[in-house]
């Protein structure tokens, strides 16, 4: 392979298998890989954005945390495809820095770990469970005053029954029983048996007719066509439509990625993520206190992205990317299918039947879709980006999957079949939102509505205003949501101003549901920070991309945004990120069994005086199935 085989012509393009290989070879050639060297995380090290926007930026750079197996030590890269040369290389200091996510490779080793401890076979036996019906499930640790674990590479191992092959296991959990691992001694530290519970014997095989039922008859088919195909373009990783121009981009963190986003023009959103999620759970009994998992930071949740189906995950008139990833060799792996992308009709953009003139016109809203699917464990997550007609942005987060499971009756959770329980938990994610709301200098101003004491100027207590407050600096920029004040927050271009003198710029608009809910002193309260505010604003750093810390997986807490802002940087007409944690606070029902309904959460970003009048006016007034004129 050449270096010129690695090159790309945008510095945002997305990766491709020559630039895996490329990596491989230079980490390679410096001595860095070995038998027992596993690639733990890999993705582009994109260039700042003052390179990309002034066109300076060449060099395609690759991060790659390598993991010995055998030692547990592992080093932080960055090397350059285009060179092939190793920029930079540092071993991490587990204690202080945390540790690399965990990996397939030991992923498939806890089984035989753990048949091979007499403490947690002689606990299968006294259950009566033969040991080879087992699933295993090995889970992220946390950190917590566990003597002897400071800096080792531990995880937390329950085991579900599974009857026959194509058994789900996940109805039959062994409660009261849990298994702390060393994986790089491949042993077990001790074994947690606070007795037999009855293993629930109700079934959670949605996918077998005999228990889910035969399938209905009633449903008529719904064809969604576009006789003159696709109304949008992809070049490579860029993709028009309408107004609206952006690339595409695709990671093992964070999956799908949107980058510089501009409507008819204009910057709106230079880079666009969900950077970090976090679900707590709430049963504090001793075999599961310790369940919090971050699924990006922690398991490179995006690696297992799913190759999307026509017909299933998404409907109409598609265009698929698929996504290259290295898997834990450093070898490319591609994720056929991995990104899908499609336009749907959302029902009316505006309307108006007029009393005087008799006119009556309707226009149909539009939005272009982009979304990827994950399963990770029992849950699976879809993320759909929205970009409408009228200059809106959402983003919507579908939850679906299996919830977790546990035997032991608690008021932490909810009876969802006979001798089956769901524990409380919560799904928070933080999304990165690097802004270029018409220019790079933007700022915030926290708006609410305000209620008018009735007086003189307010006789009859009708009146309530607008008050809006600055976010200047990076300490007034940690905020939470109030919806009984309708508080939103906008990202504002001090130096542009609409035709009315009005600051351009985009609300974002928050669901304003519940922040991180565990105490104040926990350990998950130190190491997920971000999802106690809704609303963190920082002032731009190429390196600070991640807002519980570049490494998650045992990492004591207080690294990212709580550590970013102790610099307290000004925000006020900067280059900012503003961050943004939502979710859902999930109660299980009986109806989430055996697979749950998806669940949605999500925002939006909507302009607010960025255009000086409706931006779609010019839709033309088509519809319906002859696409006659809509009256």
């Amino acid at each position: 392979m050449t270096l010129a085989e690695t090159r790309t012509t945008h510095p945002l393009e997305m990766t491709t298998a020559a630039e895996v290989d490329a990596v491989r070879s230079a980490l390679e050639g410096a001595g860095l890989l070995g038998e027992t060297v596993r690639f733990a995380f890999f993705a582009p090290e994109e260039p700042p954005k003052s390179a990309v926007l002034d066109g300076t930026a060449s060099d395609r750079r690759f991060r790659a945390v390598l993991l010995d197996l055998a030692t547990g030590r592992s080093v932080d890269t960055v090397v350059s495809a285009t060179s092939g040369e190793v920029v930079s290389s540092r071993e991490l200091d587990p204690p202080v820095d945390g540790q690399p996510p965990i990996i397939d490779s030991e992923f498939e080793m806890i089984e035989d770990i753990l048949n091979g401890t007499p403490e947690w076979l002689a606990a299968l036996s006294a259950r009566g469970i033969a040991p080879e019906s087992v699933r295993a499930v090995p889970l992220s640790a946390g950190v917590y005053d566990i003597e002897g674990e400071a800096g080792r590479r531990i995880v937390r191992a329950f085991g579900f029954r599974q009857d026959h092959e194509k058994d789900h296991p996940w109805a039959h959990p062994i409660d009261g029983l849990v298994a702390y691992v060393d994986l790089t001694a491949r042993s077990v530290d001790r074994v947690i048996d606070t007795g037999d519970v009855p293993v629930p014997a109700t079934s959670g095989n949605f996918d077998d007719p005999a228990f889910a039922g035969e399938p209905r008859t009633s449903l008529k088919p719904i064809e969604i066509t576009q006789p003159d195909g696709p109304s949008f373009s992809v070049e490579g990783n860029r993709v028009r439509w309408e107004k609206w121009d952006l690339r595409i981009g695709f990671n093992e963190r964070e999956g799908l990625t949107l980058h510089q986003i501009s409507f008819d023009g204009r910057p709106v959103v230079y880079r666009a993520s969900v950077a970090e999620m976090v679900v707590p759970y709430a049963d504090p009994a001793p075999v599961r206190f310790w369940q919090n998992y971050f699924d990006c930071g922690e398991y490179m949740f995006a690696r297992y992205a799913d190759s999307l189906q026509l017909g299933c995950d998404c409907l109409g008139e598609i265009h698929y990317l698929d996504a290259v990833i290295a898997d834990d060799l450093g070898r490319p792996k591609t994720i056929t299918n991995a990104i899908c992308m499609h336009e749907e009709d959302t029902g009316v953009l505006w309307k108006h039947s007029d009393l005087f003139t008799g006119s009556a016109e309707t226009r149909r809203q539009r939005r272009m879709v982009f979304s990827f699917f994950t399963p990770i464990g029992n849950y699976d997550y879809g993320f759909y980006w929205y970009l409408h007609l009228d200059g809106t942005i959402q983003l919507e987060v579908k939850a679906t999957g299996i919830v977790f499971t546990a035997a032991a009756p608690s008021e932490y959770a909810t009876e969802v079949a006979p001798g089956l329980q769901a524990p409380f938990h919560q799904h928070l994610f933080s999304a990165r939102l690097d802004m270029t709301v018409d220019g790079v200098r933007n700022a915030v101003d926290e708006v609410q509505a305000q209620r008018v004491p009735m007086g003189p100027d307010n006789p009859y207590g009708n009146a309530f205003r607008k008050s809006r407050t600055r976010l200047t600096r990076e300490s007034d920029a940690q905020r939470l949501a109030d919806q009984s004040a309708v508080r939103t927050w906008h990202i504002v271009n001090p130096e542009v101003q609409n035709a009315l003198g009005q600051d351009v710029g985009y609300a974002l608009i928050p669901e304003g549901r519940a922040a991180l809910l565990a105490d104040e002193s926990s350990s998950i309260h130190s190491r997920a920070t971000f999802a106690t505010k809704h609303l963190w604003v920082t002032q731009y750093d190429p390196a600070q991309r991640y807002p519980a810390g570049d490494f998650v997986n045992q990492n004591p807490g207080g690294a990212g945004l709580p550590a970013w802002v102790q610099a307290d940087r000004p925000v006020d007409g900067e280059d900012i990120v503003v961050w943004h944690t939502f979710g859902t606070t999930h109660f299980p029902r009986p109806e989430d069994w055996p697979v749950m309904p998806v669940d949605h959460t999500g925002f939006t970003l909507k302009p607010v005086g960025f255009f000086d009048r409706n931006p779609t006016l010019d839709v033309p007034a088509r519809g319906g199935a002859a696409g006659g004129h809509c009256t």
